[in-house]
Parts: C-alpha cells; sequence; structure tokens
C-alpha cells in the first residue's frame, strides 16, 4: 500500500479524500501544517507527497523532499506559483487539478460582486440589531453596465454567461481570446471603459500586479474590483490609494498576495501585523473572504478524483495527463 503525506489538511478535505480512498486504497498520513523546508522531513519513508496553494514549496523544500526519496508532488489545485519549477524540474514529478468546478468559482465572483453592490453585507449586521433603515443601503442595478473580464479560460467564460444572464455588457482581456461572442480590447481600453473589473488569469510573471497604479489611474471614478483569482494580480497598495481617492467604488477579493501567512488559519485571537490586510478588512466597501471560492462539494470531490487519477497514473506507469513539468 503506497503512503501518501498530505499537508495542509483541513476536516473538508478529509471528509472527501477518506470517502474516494475507499475504492483507491492509499494509506494516507494528514498533516495539519503546512508544507516547508522544515516540514518536509515528515514525508520521510513516503512514497508521495499532496499540498496545497499556501504551501512554501520553494527551492529548500524541494531539496528536503528530494533527500527523503519523494518522487511525486501532487497539488491539490490548479495553482502551482508557490512550487520553485526551477529547483523540481527533472528531480519530481509535479501533476496538479487543472480544473475542477469553474462554476464554483464564477458563482462565489458573482456572489462578491452582487453582496457589494447591494450592501447585502451591511443589511444582514443591522438586521441583527433589529436595525431596519434602509439608509446607506442604495445599490445599483447590474443590468447595462459594462464588465470588464480579464482572463477567458474556462472561469471566466462561465462568468461571462452569467454577467449575459444578468443583461451585462462585456468587455474581455486575453493574449489567447477564446470566444466569438465577447469583444476582446487590450487592457487599458478595459480599464477605462468598464463599471466593474474581474480577474479570472492565472498569476505568472506577465499577470504579476497587472492591476497597478497606472492600470488603476486609467479606471472610472467608483469602479467595483472583483479578484477571486490570485492574490498578487492586485498591487494591494496601489488599491488601497485608488479606495482612499474614491477611484475604486467596491473591492470584493476572495484572495490577497499576503494570504499564506493568514487564510485558512483562526486568527481571531491576535493581533494582525500585516497593516494592508487589516486596513482592507476594516474598509467599508471591501469585502474580504478567505480564499473560499472552490469550496463546494462538487468541486471539492472533482479534487479528490482528479488527485488520485494524477496519483494512480504515476504509481502505474501511465503518462501523466495534468504532469505540469
Amino acid at each position: 500500500m503506497k503512503k501518501i503525506a498530505f499537508y495542509d489538511t483541513k476536516p473538508y478535505d478529509k471528509i472527501h479524500f477518506d470517502r474516494l480512498n475507499e475504492q483507491y486504497g492509499y494509506e494516507i498520513i494528514y498533516f495539519e501544517g503546512k508544507l516547508n523546508a522544515r516540514t518536509a522531513v515528515l514525508a520521510h519513508g513516503m512514497d508521495a507527497v499532496v499540498a496545497f496553494v499556501n504551501d512554501n514549496i520553494d527551492a529548500a523544500a524541494v531539496d528536503a523532499l528530494c533527500r527523503h526519496g519523494i518522487g511525486l508532488l501532487a497539488m491539490r489545485s490548479a495553482g502551482y506559483n508557490n512550487v520553485d519549477i526551477g529547483a523540481a524540474k527533472g528531480r519530481l514529478k509535479l501533476v496538479r487539478v487543472p480544473d475542477y468546478s469553474p462554476y464554483a468559482i464564477a458563482e462565489h465572483t458573482m456572489a462578491l460582486l452582487l453582496t457589494l453592490v447591494r450592501k447585502i453585507h451591511k443589511a444582514y449586521n443591522r438586521t441583527r440589531e433589529y436595525n431596519f433603515l434602509l439608509n446607506g443601503l442604495m445599490g445599483f442595478d447590474l443590468h447595462g453596465k459594462t464588465i470588464g473580464v480579464v482572463g477567458t479560460g474556462k472561469i471566466g467564460r462561465v462568468f461571462i454567461d452569467i454577467c449575459k444572464g444578468f443583461g451585462m455588457n462585456v468587455l474581455a482581456y486575453d493574449p489567447y481570446p477564446s470566444r466569438d461572442d465577447v469583444t476582446y480590447t487590450d487592457l487599458e481600453t478595459l480599464c477605462s471603459r468598464a463599471d466593474i473589473i474581474s480577474l479570472h488569469c492565472p498569476l505568472t510573471k506577465d499577470t504579476y500586479h497587472i492591476i497597478n497604479k497606472e492600470n488603476l489611474a486609467l479606471m472610472k471614478k467608483g469602479v467595483y474590483l472583483i479578484n477571486t483569482s490570485r492574490g498578487a494580480l492586485i498591487d494591494s497598495d496601489a488599491l488601497i490609494d485608488a479606495i482612499k481617492q474614491g477611484i475604486i467604488g467596491g473591492a470584493g477579493l476572495d484572495v490577497y498576495e499576503e494570504e499564506s501567512d493568514f487564510f485558512y488559519e483562526d486568527h481571531s485571537e491576535t493581533i494582525i501585523q500585516d497593516d494592508v490586510l487589516r486596513l482592507l478588512v476594516t474598509m467599508p466597501n471591501v469585502l474580504v473572504t478567505s480564499h473560499q471560492a472552490f469550496l463546494t462539494n462538487e468541486a471539492l470531490g472533482q479534487i479528490a478524483a482528479t488527485t488520485f487519477e494524477n496519483m494512480d497514473a504515476y504509481f502505474n506507469g501511465k503518462p501523466l495527463k495534468n504532469e505540469i513539468l
């Protein structure tokens, strides 16, 4: 029986992996801690490692995994920007879950947008105190507004369909256009014309801080910005300045560029030392969720299934269709 070291484990991970493992028969050793150079020693004697997006798999962690005989690193996520690809190349087989439920991400994106636009979070808090005043809860119709979608992969395309259902006008930016029924334009034009901008692109060297001081300056006053992709797509300091200046009317963030130190953990009894995150959370027109857009039964089930398929292919010498290296 193959032994698998499973890092950064949460209760919802165990439910889906344990249920599906009944048909695969792996011995899974769950660790609550994140994978990094220090915790890699826990994988000694294992046959593979399963990791997540906020594990720190830098060169030192890769070296440690290799020293302990690990040949397969299976990411249970689509993203792998937290892995030092150069250090792993030729030493570790690296696989991922390229897609699981684009609907989960796209629907959460719309949930963030609707909550912000219609002030649902504020209304919820008021009515719990029996305050039924409507003052300060004015929203606006999404119908007829222009939504700028950055990235039209599977998630972006599903989100576009949702927006079309609301009667919105869609502008898109993607170096590789994938739809004929959408108007594509350059990023600068999208930033200047959109009433709402939603990010659905991967984090690469080309998309790092794709929303920066220069692009924020092009945006309409009062534009809404939604990010359910990767935190580092946005320059957080520039975002805060734009919110203070009134350029950004509202921001919905399911991700944050320094999230690995905070997200997925309970910090309610500690003083957050990250001034940027602390400020964002306290702003009345900013809604932060803790990288939960993927968190549906359907998505978690598909993540588990693909992860097991990836491991089976590796151990049985079959082609790794989801291989990164």
